[in-house]
């Protein structure tokens, strides 16, 4: 029985980045598919399962003799290469056309005319094999490239996306021509977008976040793990309603069209050393900004100066949801704009309590719940609950019972039930593990995405910030100081 074995493997991408498998066993006969979002490290794998990545670290050991990988990335060159034959200077005289046919592309490294025949009417395309290649559909292209693989008789055959671009029923098609060649023996791995996209025969399932390999195993049991299953989940929330507020959102008092944010060269110092350097920085509507920096340069000052917090906030010229600061108003109407999630917030929230008594507590600004519970708010607590895919179990389970991660999106939800005008995250993913950092960032494009409420994403890197950022303001070095760059 031959098998692929890769134990502690460390893969090179580029000089600065990694492709981790931590462990992983493959063998005769079984069916895989691996699934993460875009930039998780999906093609990588597809590539370090073929042999295609240098190994820097660990073990990769494979007694597959006859390894083929189809991607995407191949179908496109192989197009684009077959319309640049179609140049004028290539052309014969009195030729129209040149490029080859679906029989030759299929023929490209084993030529056996019978065999090509034989796959092509299982595939369904033998019309189609004396046709142009570069004039084929999606989906033709795709069998094409399939039966391409077969020729050789692989005894591994890795696909990257094999349903990307295709329709309803030509995706139904593949894969019930997948399911056949999995009965006959073939090895497949599938690396997909979706898990709504595995196949109902692929027995075993992984799944990748941050360039790293972070769960395998038998597919329905990968898939009942809380943290996939919500991973799974968020992949169907796209179009939805959020759930309604408890009373009028504090931003419908605001001037429409007004900024929330303006800070005029604002300074904020200790002991004769500026923390915030004169900075001018405007948040307007429908506006998501990204903060970045290192430890120590102010991000923090400058969020304090946000929430209200921060005593310097009177001294500088800073209007906030449109009030200047020192005008009148109390911290309260600032915060009833502003929901909050932090590092040092999670680690305060030490109560015992439930994750739904966690959820209803943002309705009060409170850590734990000191006051009557309304019917409708405890239906609205149920409807986000639902949304941020916790079972009636886990809603019901003590808070600190959950893992790091889901944790931290209880606390998001908490934030958002209110509907603020600014949800503030400080350092959401610190802490976190790759498929924790991958549940939290696909639940903020959603529920920002889906809603009114803008955003503050603060983190030290630049490369954690979520689809909605719209802006970047970034902490930069200069002597003992710092300046500020816009994005």
């Amino acid at each position: 029985m031959s098998s692929l074995q890769i134990s502690q493997g460390t893969f090179r991408l580029s000089d600065t980045r990694t492709l981790t498998i931590e462990r992983l066993n493959l063998h005769t006969g079984q069916s895989w598919a691996f699934v993460g979002a875009n930039g998780s490290g999906k093609s990588a794998l597809a590539k370090a399962l073929a042999g295609e990545l240098t190994l820097l670290k660990g073990e990769r050991q494979c007694t597959f003799t006859r390894v083929a990988r189809l991607s995407f990335e191949q179908l496109q060159k192989l197009v684009s290469e077959e319309w640049e034959r179609n140049n004028t200077d290539l052309l014969s005289p009195g030729e129209e056309d040149t490029g080859r046919t679906t029989a030759d592309i299929i023929q490209m490294e084993v030529n056996a005319p019978e065999r090509c025949a034989q796959l092509a009417e299982r595939f369904g395309i033998t019309p189609l094999l004396n046709r142009r290649f570069k004039y084929l559909s999606t989906g033709e292209t795709r069998k094409t490239l399939l039966c391409q693989a077969l020729m050789a008789r692989p005894d591994l055959l890795i696909l990257d996306e094999p349903f990307d671009g295709l329709d309803v029923q030509s995706r139904e098609n593949l894969a019930h021509l997948l399911a056949e060649l999995n009965q006959e023996g073939y090895t497949l791995v599938l690396v997909l977008n979706r898990f709504d996209e595995i196949p109902d025969f692929v027995q075993h399932a992984g799944v990748l976040a941050d360039c790293a390999l972070t769960e395998t195993g038998e597919k329905s049991a990968l898939l009942r793990q809380a943290l996939v299953a919500q991973l799974a989940h968020s992949e169907n929330l796209a179009g939805m309603s959020l759930p309604e507020p408890d009373a009028p959102p504090a931003r419908e008092q605001l001037t429409p069209g007004a900024p929330l944010i303006v800070l005029n060269d604002g300074v904020v110092s200790y002991n004769d050393r500026a923390i915030i350097n004169h900075l001018t920085w405007t948040v307007g509507p429908g506006e998501h900004w990204q903060i970045s920096g290192p430890n120590g340069a102010g991000k923090s000052t400058l969020l304090s100066l946000v929430t209200g917090d921060h005593p310097q906030g009177y001294s500088n010229d800073l209007t906030l949801f449109g009030r200047r600061r020192g005008s009148g108003e109390t911290i309260w109407d600032i915060k009833k704009h502003i929901g909050y999630v932090s590092s040092s917030l999670h680690l305060d929230y030490r109560v015992s309590t439930t994750v739904r008594n966690v959820v209803l507590s943002g309705y009060f600004d409170s850590i734990g719940i000191y006051q009557a519970v309304s019917d409708r708010q405890r239906k609205l607590a149920q409807q986000w609950l639902n949304i941020a895919g916790f079972s009636a179990s886990a809603a019901d389970a003590p808070f600190h019972n959950l893992s790091w991660g889901q944790q931290r999106l209880a606390l998001i939800v908490r934030a958002l039930v209110k509907h603020p005008t600014l949800l503030i995250l400080d350092e959401p993913l610190q802490g976190l593990d790759p498929l924790n950092r991958q549940l939290i960032r696909r639940f903020v494009d959603v529920l920002i995405g889906e809603g009114e409420t803008q955003l503050l994403f603060v983190s030290h890197h630049a490369s954690d910030a979520p689809a909605c950022i719209t802006h970047h303001l970034q902490f930069v070095p200069d002597g003992d100081s710092w300046q500020y760059q816009f994005a």
